[in-house]
């Protein structure tokens, strides 16, 4: 895999040196640019050529919230911050990770292993790579969801509720048709407008209601054909 091209936009100029001494630690990441103006750094991300930027959220000129919002190709994101009340807005601009200053080598390394991978899942050729993994957006960064452990998904008006298995349950904001839209196909199946289940992991379907291994879900009768046939979707 490429060097992800990085740069760090911060009007405190230790945080800058610390951020690109901690990335020379990582074959993986190659520093291209500093800035301590956000507007200059706001020009630099206008090329396009970025993959992932470290920027902090609090700056005197434009915040880095608003930095980001404005851009129309964005970078993979880490945020970073000196107040523990981080910015919620930026659950909608859906970065990767937020680093509290000062910020700690063995935190940095988490939060670029995970911009790494990241990386890899969007960019990967290898369709059958994507199918294994999923990614949503859940307590203000970004968490990785092995396709594997879901036992069922559950809308929740405005949110879904992931249902992993031996494990707590992932809550993203997204309607239920687009988290349909990010799965592989054939291998799971809308079953009510409040359910999607893993088709591989029905145990039976009975009285249209479906049992799964630790959940058993009804079947609406907009999906009463998948219950009729659903063993040629095994």
């Amino acid at each position: 895999m490429k060097r992800l091209r990085c740069i760090a936009i911060d009007d405190e100029p230790l945080a800058l040196r610390l951020i690109a001494k901690y990335v020379l630690e990582f074959p993986g990441l190659q520093m291209v640019q500093t800035f301590e103006d956000a507007i200059s750094g706001a020009e630099y991300l206008k090329q396009g050529t970025t993959d992932l930027l470290f920027i902090d959220i609090n700056m005197p000129d434009i915040t880095g919230i608003d930095l980001v919002r404005a851009l129309e190709k964005k970078p993979i994101l880490i945020f970073t911050t000196a107040y523990k009340n981080f910015a919620f807005e930026g659950f909608e601009l859906e970065a990767i990770d937020y680093l509290l200053k000062p910020i700690d080598i063995k935190r940095f390394a988490k939060a670029v292993e995970k911009a790494i991978d990241y990386y890899k899942y969007k960019n990967s050729a290898i369709e059958e790579k994507q199918d294994e993994s999923l990614y949503v957006y859940s307590e203000y960064r970004m968490v990785k969801i092995d396709l594997a452990d879901i036992e069922y998904i559950e809308s929740m008006e405005d949110y879904i509720k992931i249902h992993i298995n031996n494990a707590k349950t992932v809550l993203t904001l997204m309607p239920l048709k687009k988290m349909l839209e990010k799965l592989p196909a054939g291998k799971f199946q809308r079953i009510h407008r409040s359910y999607i289940v893993p088709v591989g992991k029905i145990k039976s379907i009975h009285n249209r209601k479906v049992q799964l291994t630790d959940a058993e879900l009804p079947i609406s009768d907009s999906y009463i054909d998948f219950a009729r046939n659903w063993m040629k979707f095994r």
